[in-house]
């Protein structure tokens, strides 16, 4: 495999990993390695729009009924008008 050059990381993060690293006493290269495959494995699994809910936030079921119900005769074609 080949190697990756991180550069510009925040001195802040780099004491995170490095601290990781002496408490689990692993390579500072493994927490990297753990940090991106969680990653990659948490987008898997979830939904695309589920980055989207976190700053619009999320409907229940009862709110989302409600909402259909509400708008419901919008969706109505009114065949008088389109004559």
């Amino acid at each position: 495999m080949q190697q990756i050059t991180l550069r510009g990381i925040s001195p802040e993060i780099e004491k995170k990993i490095r601290r990781i690293a002496k408490e689990d006493h692993i390579s500072i290269n493994q927490v990297i390695k753990e940090i991106v495959h969680k990653e990659f494995e948490m987008a898997k699994q979830q939904p695309r729009a589920s980055s989207l809910r976190k700053l619009a936030g999320g409907w229940s079921r009862e709110e989302a009924d409600a909402f259909e119900t509400t708008i419901r005769s919008c969706q109505q074609i009114d065949e008088e008008m389109w004559q």
